[in-house]
Parts: structure tokens; sequence; C-alpha cells
């Protein structure tokens, strides 16, 4: 290591650019597999963020089975999830233009199964399933309202869509405020599904009903289990149609068996199986042809393994998104680790790499893996910490400094920091910065009463985990505690805000997206998340005094710090409103700031431009504050 050259932490010369994360790349989002075809999904940020869905017939190379202008997306519960899937080498997709479902074989023009929407994208369409004799694809709908120029809100049910290209939609379920996972069963008697209601989330609670199919309808509907306070996911009928479901009750998502008296645990222990359900058509685990299972689990401390009811094998995967089976009953995966990013990979106890896009040049000691850490909490609870410390193969800081630290509050809440190859995370570490990746209390895969100890608390006690994490890493001198930005989007970006607001730990703050008034956020947002903050703060307009206490635009005068603000124009989950609350109060207050809008752009960014565009905005800002010599040719952000 004696020809390592010396340069100031944060400004390392770094082969990562910003471009590294979208030129050429594709993120493979999804996988289906019949027999021995591989379907998946491809998201192309270098073509406006579009999702394309190819097939893999018998090892041959991929085709692209959507036209080349499609979109693969639906907008329901605007996260989506579920645009597509398949039966009998014929796809069936939702196109986002519209949100009309179609069906395509390859070769051959897609065939509308649904009619135009009354309005725009008022009809929604995910999460489906062919019916085994084909007639039938069942799926939630989505209806968005109109009356008088004003969207109520809109109603969810599950629905059969003719496959035959007649246009007819028969409604299946409907009454409950949100619909999942609607599954026939192999031998199309039964319906599985699971359903929610307002205030819950389908982490805290859902339930499991099955219904008998007769006739294009669902009779006889009854609820098998689940209640308020158990959170049921991802139910799956075996080959001989006995009912597979993951629920928390015992405190974990475990894998539970149906029985007459009730369910047998399955796959079980202090780990979790499912994960929160933000978007849908999730598969955590799959059942091979003779009935036994096989799921991904997380345990707490942050390993990912695969487990039967017998065994657990280790992987060298740090990631699990998906486990399917295929036509030969091996287990295929969708999995990523801290050096590569999301591949298709066939196998359990021996892995095989089938397809990875993004094939990763540069040299591995520019992702050395994180460190899991459980750290102290300012009132004397504790919460977890992914530490990433600068990495270089040929460059180190001076004697005595110790680099700068960028913390990061994940989304959500209900989620948790990513144990995988993030890129941009990297342009960062490979810069000479040191990252937290913070595990709050609150976040997932800790099980549920460590998932739970936000209840109430949101914008209290998640900020001040990641002040704590941020004075953790200072008092074990890993970092300059003179030098340490925040940065966070969605939910992580109102921590963010927060966190400038009510402590003065950080020398700067980058928050995309963020909330900035609660109770905005309560009166403006859309269906699925409309009561989340009823659990996660407290009722409104009851306890009003709440939202407004902990709401960081109430509290602008607090503001010390530099901060950089970065927003989409079309987001309907946080609109822009809320962003230029907090430039306008950042402009009054005199503080240098810098503010982007992204025209065109949703809840995240997904254009190559602007992915690009915003991660320079922040390297850029955070160099100016901190008195950095960017190592590369970068646009200067304004800073006001």
């Amino acid at each position: 290591m004696g020809g390592e050259k010396v340069k100031p932490y944060g400004s390392w010369d770094s082969p990562i650019s910003a471009a590294s994360l979208v030129e050429g790349v594709t993120g493979i989002t999804g996988i289906k597999l019949e027999g021995s075809d591989i379907w998946w999904a491809e998201s192309r940020p270098d073509e406006g963020g579009r999702v394309a869905v190819v097939c893999q017939r018998n090892a041959r190379s991929p085709v692209e089975v959507t036209p080349v202008n499609s979109n693969v997306r639906t907008r329901v519960h605007e996260y989506g999830g579920g645009a597509w899937w398949v039966h009998e080498s014929t796809l069936f997709y939702v196109e986002f233009s519209d949100q009309r479902l179609r069906k395509i074989t390859e070769g051959n023009s897609p065939i509308s199964l649904t009619p135009d929407p009354p309005e725009g994208q008022a009809w929604r369409f995910a999460d489906g399933r062919v019916t085994p004799d084909g007639q039938w694809c069942i799926c939630v709908r989505e209806v968005h309202h109109e009356f008088n120029n004003l969207w109520t809100e809109p109603d969810n049910q599950l629905v059969a869509v003719a496959t035959d290209g007649s246009m007819r939609i028969n409604e299946l379920v409907v009454g409950s405020d949100f619909y999942a996972f609607p599954r026939p069963s192999p031998d199309g008697e039964f319906l599985a599904w699971i359903q929610w209601n307002h205030p819950s989330m389908p982490w805290w609670g859902t339930e499991l009903w099955v219904g008998q199919i007769q006739d294009g309808q669902v009779i006889k509907g009854k609820k098998v289990a689940g209640s308020e306070e158990e959170s049921i996911s991802q139910p799956e009928w075996s080959p001989s149609t006995e009912l597979y479901f993951l629920s928390d009750q015992s405190g974990w998502s475990n894998l539970y068996r149906l029985n007459e008296e009730g369910c047998d645990a399955i796959i079980s222990g202090t780990f979790d199986i499912g994960q929160p359900l933000w978007t849908l058509d999730q598969s955590r685990y799959a059942i091979r042809s003779d009935g036994t299972p096989i799921a991904a689990i997380t345990e707490p401390s942050g390993l990912t393994s695969l487990a039967t009811s017998s065994e657990t094998i280790s992987l060298e995967w740090s990631s699990i998104h998906q486990l399917r089976i295929n036509g030969d009953d091996q287990v295929v995966l969708l999995a990523a680790s801290h050096s590569t990013g999301s591949s298709i990979v066939k196998g359990s106890n021996r892995q095989e790499i089938l397809h990875s896009p993004n094939p990763n040049l540069f040299d591995p000691d520019y992702f050395k893996p994180p460190v899991l850490r459980k750290f102290p909490t300012l009132d004397g609870s504790y919460a977890y910490v992914r530490y990433y410390a600068p990495a270089h193969p040929s460059m180190k800081g001076p004697s005595g400094e110790k680099p700068p630290l960028l913390v990061l509050a994940h989304g959500g809440p209900t989620g948790s920091s990513r144990n995988e190859l993030s890129m941009a995370l990297r342009y960062w570490t490979s810069r000479g910065w040191a990252i937290a990746d913070v595990d709050y209390r609150g976040s997932t895969g800790y099980g549920r009463e460590f998932m739970e100890s936000l209840d109430g608390e949101w914008g209290r006690i998640d900020v001040a985990d990641c002040v704590a994490a941020a004075r953790y890493l200072v008092e074990e001198g890993e970092v300059d505690s003179k030098r340490i930005a925040i940065k966070g989007g969605s939910a992580g970006g109102f921590t963010v805000l927060a966190a400038l607001a009510f402590y003065q730990d950080f020398s700067a703050g980058a928050s995309r997206y963020g909330v900035a008034d609660l109770e905005i956020l309560a009166r403006d947002t859309h269906k699925f998340e409309s009561r989340y903050l009823d659990r996660l703060i407290g009722e409104y307009p009851l306890q009003k005094d709440i939202y407004v206490d902990r709401s960081p635009i109430n509290h602008t005068e607090k503001f010390t710090s530099p901060m950089i603000v970065l927003q989409g124009s079309e987001d309907a989950v946080v609109p822009p409103n809320q962003a230029e609350l907090i430039v306008a109060a950042l402009k009054s207050n005199s503080i240098p700031h810098s503010y982007v809008l992204f025209d065109g752009e949703g809840h995240g960014f997904r254009q190559a431009e602007n992915i690009v565009a915003a991660l320079e905005a922040e390297y850029s800002f955070f160099s100016q504050i901190f008195g950095f010599e960017p190592p590369e040719l970068i646009a200067s952000i304004p800073i006001q």
C-alpha cells in the first residue's frame, strides 16, 4: 500500500462518476419463470426511465417482448409493483401512459384487454394472475373518480379481466380499502387474497380471505386468518391446493400453512421473511412441486440466507429481492451483493449467475462491505447503522485527518437501509467520505417490536437516532465531528429537515422530496398513505398540535445549516409545495441553499440526466460548503 496517493478526504480522484449510475445501465426489477423460460423487467434510465420486459428461452439470448416505446409500470398505490405477469408464453402487462392492461406474445402486436379509462389514468391494474383455464386475469384494480374537477379517494377492488380482448371486466371483491395478492388455486376452484382497511398499513394488519371461483365470480368469501394487529402477506397455493402465507403473529414474519383448526408454522425463527408491502407482487418464498417451501430470510445480524423447514443455507449475496421456482424445481433468485448489482441466480447450495446486466469492472477495493453496528440511542435504547469507511485502492487521507461523514436516513419510514451495491453510495466513499446508513427505530428486518417502536414517535426518535449514530461514530474516532452532512428522500427527507431544525450536529443537509409540513401531508396525499400518520404521529386533526410541533416548516427560525433541496414537479406523494415552503424559509433566513426542481419527475428520479444532475448537485453543494475541490469537472451548483 506504499504507493497510495495522499489527498484530503472528500476530494479523492474516483472513476465512479455520477454517469456510472446510468450509462448503459439496466436494473432488473422483477423476475417470472415459466418452465425453463426466464422473464424479467429492466429499468432503463438512459431510455427515460422506462421499464421493458424481456424473455430468455432455453438459455438463448434475451429478447425484448414489449414494444420499443412501451413502459411497463402501474400506478396502483402510486408505488406500483406487479405491473406484469406471464401465462403460457403470453405476457400480460400494464402500459404506464394509459394504465390499460394488454397482452402480447413474442413478435406480435399487443392486444388491449381493458377499455380506455374515462379520464387519463383513472383505471389502474396490478398484481394479476391468469386462471388455470386461461380465460381470466384476476388482478387488483384502482378506480379514480373526478367530480367537478376534484379527485376523490379512489376505490380498490379485485376484478377478473377477460383474456380474449372482449373488454369484459367482472368485479369480484369490493368493500375494503385495499387488496393485494389475488391468487387462484391450481385447480381453478378457489381464490386467495389479502385485504386491509384504513387506518392500517399492510405491515401493521391485514386479513387473509378465501372464496370460491364460479362462473367468473367469487362466492362464499371467508376470512381465514389475520387481524388489525397481524400482518399477513404473500398467500401461495401448493400444487396440491394447500394454502401457505407469511404472518408476523410471532413477532417475526414467518411462513405458515393453513389447516382446519388454524395454521402450522413451517419455516419459523427470529428472522423476517416478509418485507413491508410498499410495492405489489412481492415473492419471498416459493413452493416446489412436492409441496416443500423454501424462503429468503433476513436475520437481525443483517445476514440474508435461504431456509427450509429443516436447514438454513448461507449465501454470498447480501440481499434477495425475489425468490421463484422454475420448471425443474430449482430456486431462482433476484439477488445482489455489495459488489454486484441485481442478478438472476439459479440454485440454492450451488449457485450459477444466469444474467447480470451490469458487470462491475471497478477495482474490488472500492466496494468493501459495510459493518452493521448496534449503537446506543440518546434515550438509552438502541438502533443499528451500516457503516461504510472511505474506500479506494490507491488513495488515502492525510495523517491525523478524519473523513467527513454523510448520514443517510432511509425512506418509508417503514423500511430499512440498503444491504447491497449502491453506486450512488460508492460515489461518496470512493471520494473519501464515510457513510452511516441508519436503521433507526421503526426500521424493518429486526422484528415487529422494533418496527412498532416508531409508533407515535415519527419525527422524534428517527431524528434522534440519526443524531446518535453520528455522535457514536465521532466518539469511536471514525469521522470528523466538524464535517457531518445528512441526506434522505421522502420520509428520509423529513428526517433530514427535522434534524437540521431541532439539532445542531449537522453542518449541511440534502433533502430529496422531503416532507416539510405534516399537516399538508395529512391533508394532501394519496389514498395508500392517507392514514399512515394516524399511527406514526396521531389522529389528525384531533392531535393537530403534535403535527404542528413536529413539522420543520414551523421551526424554520432554527435552521442554521446550509441545505440543498431536490424535488420532482409531478410528485403525487410529496407535492412540490412542500419543497417550496422550505426554500422560501431558507431564503428569508439568509441561509445558504440550493433548489433543484426536475420537470416531469415524480416521487423519485427515473430519467438518466436527472439522476446524474441530482447526485452531482449534492456533491457540488457539499464541496462548496466544506471547502473541497472536486476532483473532476462537474457543474457548480449555484448557492443562494
